[in-house]
C-alpha cells in the first residue's frame, strides 16, 4: 500500500528539481498528468537551472531521504543502465543520516539480549561513530576489555523500505512502459535487485557471515585485513565487531602524511580483486570508499582493512573461465575470440552472426587501446561491451553486474590513489598464471579429490543406467515409424481442413459476386437475372454444399 502523502512529496520533488526531462510530462498517465495541472506544484520553490540533470537527481533523492539514497547508490554502480554522467554524479550520494535516539538503541540489544546493556558489555559509548541509512554505529568494549563495534539496524526500516519500494516498482513500470527505450534500461528489474539488495542488509548475521568468509579466505595475508566478528554477541538486529583503526582510504593527506606507499596500495587494491574473483570466487562488492580504510602498521608495505560485508557476488565457474579468457582476449585486441567465447558461455544467443557482433566489440574497443595504457579504463571498457552484447539480445547477468561495479570501484579508487596506475599491466601475469594453474596436474588432482567420493558414489549405478539408455533408444527406433505416421495424418487432415476453409470462403465470395452482379433493376424476376450472376450463385451455393 503506498501513503498517499508520500507519492504527493515525490511529485512536490518531482516539479522542484525539473525531473519531467526524465519522464516528459506528455508521455504521463492521464491521472498523472491531471494531478500536475490542478495541484499547485508551481508554487514551490525551483532549484538553480543551470544544475546538471545528474545533480538534480542526486539532490531529489537526497530530499526524498535514506532509502532512495541508497537506491540512487546503487544505481551509481550501474553504468549499464544509467547514463555515466548520472551514475558519476549520484557516486556523491553521502549516507549520512541524523541518528536515532540513544534509548531506542540501548532497548534494541537489551531486547535482543535479554540483558542490561552493563551486562553484555564492559564499556558502552552513548554517542553513535556512524549513522546511516539503514544501521548504526556505536563503540563498545567487552567484558574482557576487548574494544568493539556495535551495528544496529534502524528501528522500524523494513516498514519504510516495503513502501518506499512499493513507489520504486510503480515508477519503474511507468519509465519501461511509457519511454520509447525504458525497456532496455531494465528498470524494473533494477529496482527488484535493490529490493533483495536492502532487504539482505537488514539481517546483520548474513553480513557476519560473508565476513567470517571474506576473513577467513585473507587469514594471514598482508595485503587484507577483515575485523573478527565476534558471533556470540551477534543477533540479526545486532552485529559485533572487533574495532579497528584505520586511515579512510580518501585521506590521501594523511597517508602521504605517513610516507604510505601510494603506487604499491593501488596496485595492491587491484590484486586484492582478482584475487577474490578468481582465486576465491567470492569478493567483496560494495568496496567504496566510505567501507575502506588503510592499516597504520606498516606503511612501506600498506594494508587494507575491508568494512560493512552486506554486499558480496561469486560467479559460476564457467562464468569465472568464460571472464577470464574474455579479458585476455580483449588485451588482446582478439575481437573475434571475444564474440565467439560470449557465444560459446551462452551469453549472447547461439544464432548470433559472429562477424557482425565482432565488428561492433572492435567498434567499441579500438578508439580505447589508441591511448597510452596508463589512461585506459579496463573497467568502462567491460561496461561498454556489456551494452555492445545486449544490443545482440544479451541478457542482464547479475552476478557480471556486481563483478563490473566492483571492478569500476576498485579502478576508480586506484587511479585516486596513483592516476599513473595501468590496471593491466598489474593485472596480466596474475591472469595469465590463473589460466595456467587452471590446467595444472595440481589443479586437476584437486578436482579429483574435491568430486571424486561424488563420482565413485555414482559409478556403480553407470551399468544400469547404460541399459536403460539403450533400451530406451530402442524404444525410440520401434515408436519413430509410428510419430512419423500420426505427423503425416495430422498435416493431411489439416490440408483437408484448409480446403474447406477455401471452399467455404469461395462460394461466399461467389454468392456475394452473384448478388453485386444482379443489379437492383433485375430482382423482379428470377428471368431476367444476368447469365454472370446465376454462373456465379450456383457456383457459390455448390461450394457451400460440397462441404
Amino acid at each position: 500500500m503506498i501513503p498517499l502523502l508520500r507519492l504527493l512529496k515525490i511529485l512536490a520533488v518531482f516539479a522542484r528539481y525539473r525531473l519531467e526531462e526524465f519522464v516528459p510530462r506528455q508521455h504521463l498517465p492521464l491521472l498523472m498528468r491531471w494531478l500536475f495541472a490542478v495541484l499547485p506544484l508551481w508554487l514551490l520553490p525551483r532549484c538553480d537551472a543551470s544544475l546538471s540533470r545528474g545533480e538534480r537527481l542526486r539532490l531529489a533523492l537526497e530530499a526524498l531521504g535514506p532509502v532512495f539514497i541508497k537506491f540512487g547508490q546503487l544505481l551509481s554502480t550501474r553504468p549499464d543502465v544509467v547514463p555515466l554522467d548520472i551514475a558519476k554524479e549520484l557516486s556523491n550520494l553521502q549516507d549520512d543520516v541524523p541518528p536515532f535516539d540513544n534509548d531506542e538503541f540501548i532497548a534494541i540489544i537489551e531486547a535482543s539480549f535479554g540483558q542490561k546493556v552493563s551486562e553484555v558489555f564492559g564499556d558502552f559509548e552513548r554517542e553513535p561513530l556512524a549513522s546511516a541509512s539503514v544501521a548504526q554505529v556505536h563503540a563498545a568494549k567487552l567484558q574482557d576489555g576487548r574494544e568493539v563495534v556495535v551495528k544496529v539496524i534502524r528501528p522500524g526500516i523494513g516498514k519504510v523500505i516495503e513502501q518506499d519500494v512499493a513507489l520504486m516498482l510503480l515508477l519503474a513500470r511507468l519509465v519501461q512502459t511509457l519511454l520509447e527505450d525504458g525497456w532496455r534500461m531494465h528498470p524494473v528489474e533494477v529496482v527488484e535487485d535493490y529490493r533483495l539488495t536492502i532487504l539482505d542488509e537488514l539481517d546483520l548475521q548474513r553480513e557476519a557471515a560473508n565476513a567470517s568468509q571474506l576473513r577467513r579466505n585473507f587469514e594471514g595475508s598482508d595485503k587484507l585485513y577483515v575485523p573478527e566478528i565476534y558471533w556470540d554477541y551477534c543477533r540479526p538486529d545486532v552485529l559485533v565487531m572487533e574495532r579497528i583503526y584505520g586511515i579512510p582510504v580518501t585521506d590521501i593527506e594523511a597517508l602521504k602524511a605517513q610516507n604510505t606507499n601510494i603506487k604499491l596500495l593501488a596496485e595492491r587494491g587491484v590484486e586484492i580483486f582478482f584475487t577474490q574473483v578468481f582465486e576465491h570466487n567470492f569478493f567483496h562488492a560494495d568496496m567504496h570508499p566510505g567501507n575502506i580504510f588503510v592499516s597504520r602498521i606498516n606503511p612501506a608495505q600498506p594494508q587494507y582493512i575491508g568494512v560493512d560485508c552486506a554486499i558480496v557476488g561469486s560467479l559460476s565457474r564457467e562464468d569465472q573461465y568464460y571472464l577470464a579468457r574474455n579479458l585476455l582476449a580483449i588485451f588482446r585486441r582478439d575481437y573475434r575470440q571475444v564474440a565467439e567465447l560470449h557465444v560459446e558461455c551462452g551469453w549472447v544467443p547461439s544464432t548470433t552472426r559472429i562477424a557482425d557482433f565482432e565488428a561492433a566489440i572492435r567498434t567499441v574497443c579500438e578508439p580505447v587501446f589508441e591511448k597510452p595504457l596508463g589512461e585506459i579504463s579496463y573497467g568502462q571498457i567491460l561496461v561498454s561491451l556489456f551494452k555492445t552484447a545486449q544490443r545482440f539480445d544479451m541478457e542482464v547477468q547479475p552476478s557480471l553486474v556486481l563483478l563490473q561495479k566492483t571492478l569500476l570501484n576498485i579502478e576508480g579508487l586506484g587511479r585516486q590513489l596513483y592516476p599513473e596506475l595501468d590496471l593491466w599491466t598489474t593485472a596480466k601475469p596474475f591472469m595469465e598464471q590463473w589460466m595456467r594453474n587452471r590446467f595444472h596436474p595440481k589443479t586437476l588432482l584437486h578436482e579429483l579429490q574435491r568430486y571424486g567420493p561424488e563420482w565413485l558414489e555414482k559409478f556403480p549405478q553407470v551399468p544400469d543406467l547404460l541399459f536403460e539408455a539403450a533400451d530406451q533408444i530402442r524404444h525410440l527406433e520401434q515408436v519413430i515409424p509410428e510419430v512419423q505416421r500420426a505427423a503425416k495424418q495430422i498435416a493431411e487432415e489439416g490440408q483437408q481442413q484448409q480446403h474447406k476453409r477455401y471452399d467455404r470462403w469461395l462460394g461466399v465470395a461467389a454468392l456475394g459476386a452473384a448478388v453485386v452482379l444482379a443489379a437492383p433493376q433485375y430482382m423482379s424476376s428470377f428471368a431476367s437475372l444476368p447469365l454472370t450472376s446465376v454462373i456465379a450463385g450456383g457456383l457459390g451455393l455448390y461450394w457451400l454444399l460440397r462441404r
